[in-house]
């Protein structure tokens, strides 16, 4: 599907500059075209103007002209540029019949390479000529290079069309392919629970196990079946994050972060680790109460179960230039460059042990998610035997 759509925006593209450059070329041709023609029109005039009080006599001009007239009694008078043989009357007859025969006031003799004119004002019918081959060069080399840089331009076309359409689909490619993995993903990680339950809800039914066994059994199916039922509301929370719409309004980011921690520290204390937070007051940012707050509850949720025992999560939130910035440290497993950069992919787990821990690899992803939202930013980095998280948030 992703090559077809690059295809087809490879065609589109092309048909579309190639229309504009055909565009451009026929109208410098046709611009070139008409400039030679009126050119050459305006120096047949002149030609008339020159020898408008000589047309009886021979002689020459300056221009590269000649004129032809028929009196009315059929005589025929030719005078002009020496360049041409006017003596031959036999021509200059065949040569006006010709003219005649196109009924135009002007045009062109291709034959014989000349350009004519019908003059007004005088007596029988009088003709101006200019030998046009000068003309019909430039106007072959204007073509020569017309089709020069067509095909080069529909070369250069292709090129940057391939490009443009690589760069323009790479977005939905990326897209495609977190949607492929994410239901990879998704499916591997309710495949496992799922094989459990069958597991176990097989061997329920086998009478060869005593009521100890089949106990056992039954917490087993009790145990996947709430994991799988934490890990399908964390894939609607992911879903409704991505589609969500949720008004934006100006709140006290300050008051909320101190509510968020509050909840958190009867956890922390059951857990025996200490949670200490400093906030600095009246710090506000546009966006969902809700989701921020979701937020906040991720990083202390994960601060909680990742840090290490009798240790302390410190959270600050201040400002820093024009953001507010949050950050949740705590002492744990110092992340490597790389785990800083997975940890925020959906289902990355830093270890398998997080599996039994409650964790799905969502939250973070969800985290990101709310974060890229609100037009904010969020990392971690790893530094004295610890972790900080960090969300920057604009402020409003």
């Amino acid at each position: 599907m992703i090559r077809k759509l690059r295809r087809n925006l490879t065609a589109i593209t092309m048909v579309l500059l190639t229309a504009v450059l055909i565009m451009i070329l026929v109208g410098v041709y046709q611009g070139t075209r008409a400039g030679l023609r009126n050119e050459s029109l305006a120096t047949l005039q002149a030609a008339d103007k020159e020898l408008a009080n000589i047309h009886l006599l021979p002689g020459t001009t300056r221009n590269p002209c000649f004129i032809i007239t028929q009196l009315p009694d059929g005589t025929l008078l030719a005078v002009g540029s020496s360049l041409y043989d006017l003596s031959n009357q036999a021509e200059l007859e065949q040569l006006l019949e010709q003219v005649k025969a196109t009924q135009m006031r002007d045009g062109i003799l291709k034959d014989r390479q000349l350009r004519f004119l019908r003059l007004e004002g005088f007596p029988g019918e009088r003709y101006a000529f200019m030998d046009i081959s000068a003309e019909q060069s430039a106007l072959s080399r204007l073509n020569l290079i017309c089709l020069v840089i067509f095909v080069g331009g529909v070369i250069g076309f292709f090129c940057i069309s391939a490009l443009l359409a690589h760069w323009a689909v790479r977005p939905v490619e990326r897209a495609w392919e977190q949607q492929r993995q994410f239901v990879g993903d998704a499916s591997h990680e309710l495949k496992t629970p799922l094989t459990v339950i069958m597991t176990n809800a097989e061997l329920l039914t086998d009478d060869s196990y005593d009521a100890e066994n089949k106990a056992r059994f039954t917490e087993n199916i009790l145990t996947m079946s709430r994991q799988m039922r934490g890990l399908v509301e964390e894939l609607l929370n992911q879903a409704r994050i991505d589609n969500s719409n949720a008004q934006r309004q100006r709140i006290d980011l300050s008051r909320l972060v101190e509510e968020a921690v509050l909840p958190f520290e009867p956890v922390y204390f059951e857990a025996d680790r200490a949670l200490h937070s400093h906030v600095q007051p009246k710090l506000f940012t546009m966006g969902s109460e809700d989701h921020l707050r979701r937020v906040v509850d991720i990083l202390l949720d994960n601060g909680c179960k990742y840090s290490t025992p009798h240790s302390a999560v410190v959270l600050h939130l201040s400002r820093q230039g024009r953001s507010c910035l949050l950050s949740v440290s705590s002492v744990g497993t110092p992340l490597t460059d790389q785990q800083c950069k997975d940890i925020f992919n959906r289902f990355y787990r830093v270890d398998a042990a997080r599996a039994m821990n409650r964790s799905y690899g969502l939250g973070l992803a969800i985290a990101q998610a709310i974060v890229e939202q609100h037009k904010g930013k969020i990392w971690v980095e790893s530094r004295d035997g610890g972790n900080i998280f960090f969300v920057s948030l604009p402020i409003a």
